[in-house]
């Protein structure tokens, strides 16, 4: 029912501030119900969930909007909700011991800081360089202030262990490329080829089914034989993927998307399996939210370089290569990850 563009935006900024709320609950579920190989199984049975959503909802959302109107988008996720409140009834309630604290100047330092460097990405003015360096100068302060805070929405010692560090590298550069990819290859269609938003969703339905496939492998089977050098493969069939993309043009994009796909379910399972081998019991809620933030960053940063060049340029070859080099980053940056030791 939004009657102007405010009220539309300010509507999507609650909505995104209570999912950011539900999904880092997944991951400190997982952490707390689940141990070793079997938390690597849990892993691989929500991949398929998230690689579905992830194709599923924007198709879903520009077939809506095709075919009823852009309201029919947003409408569709009341039931949804619903439902999901329902379900969640037959679940077991957990309270803590005692009522954590709040860090209203962390969050505000936190929000502030977040809000600075993504918005310059996103603003189709340019980047404005000013904001993004304010947003790093907030950040840095928000750091410091963590390491005094009586109850700090980070617990500094998380970054005491090398690998946690590396899991945020990782969980950065690596959602950068999967965010950029499946916006520009839509984008590409759309704008370039001028096919329907129907078409260029159906495009990405192989890198989803890849996904759900090789989460669902890598969890159940390569996780528990191979441990967390599973996730060089995922990395390594990803860039294999994007590079065939590249070389052969729009005609392969269904196999190498695919082949993103298999290495893109085949890099999460066992990197946030080992990700949350790092992390005590008393840390996973501030672990899985930051690494939750982590990923939105990368998203937003992912669209704004991929989506950007291919703007920019009028070619998709750039932003592909582009997302070659930041899996190779990837695959760099979570070496501290694939040692056996944990916590």
């Amino acid at each position: 029912a939004a009657g102007d563009a405010g009220l539309l935006i300010g509507a999507r900024g609650v909505q995104g501030a209570a999912a950011a709320l539900v999904i880092p609950q997944t991951i400190g579920l997982i952490r707390a119900l689940f141990d070793g190989d079997e938390r690597a199984k849990a892993l691989g049975t929500i991949g398929p969930v998230m690689g579905l959503s992830a194709v599923t909802g924007p198709l879903l959302g520009g077939l809506l909007t095709q075919s009823v109107s852009w309201r029919a988008a947003f409408l569709v996720n009341v039931p949804l909700g619903l439902a999901v409140l329902l379900a969640a009834r037959l679940l077991r309630e957990d309270r803590a011991a005692t009522r954590p604290r709040l860090d209203v100047v962390g969050t505000a330092l936190a929000a502030g800081g977040a809000g600075l460097l993504v918005y310059p990405l996103i603003d189709p003015a340019g980047t404005n360089w000013g904001l993004l360096a304010a947003g790093v100068a907030v950040l840095v302060v928000f750091g410091f202030h963590q390491r005094r805070a009586a109850a700090p929405l980070v617990e500094p010692s998380l970054f005491a262990n090398r690998g946690f560090p590396a899991a945020l590298a990782g969980s950065l550069l690596f959602f950068a490329v999967m965010t950029g990819l499946m916006q520009v290859v839509p984008m590409q269609l759309q704008l370039g080829l001028g096919a329907d938003v129907r078409t260029a969703g159906l495009t990405l339905l192989p890198l989803s089914a890849g996904l759900a496939v090789s989460s669902y492998v890598a969890g159940a089977r390569l996780v528990p034989k191979f441990g967390a050098r599973v996730m060089f493969a995922g990395l390594a069939l990803l860039t294999a993927g994007i590079l065939a993309a590249l070389a052969a043009g729009v005609g392969a994009y269904p196999w190498a998307l695919a082949l993103c796909g298999l290495g893109m379910g085949a890099f999460t399972v066992p990197f946030f399996t080992a990700a949350l081998d790092r992390v005590r019991p008393a840390e996973t809620g501030s672990a899985a939210g930051l690494l939750n933030a982590v990923q939105q960053l990368g998203g937003t940063l992912g669209v704004a370089l991929l989506g950007g060049l291919y703007l920019g340029t009028g070619k998709a070859t750039t932003a592909l290569g582009l997302g070659a080099a930041l899996a190779v980053a990837a695959a760099v940056a979570v070496v501290p990850l694939s040692s056996r030791r944990g916590r």
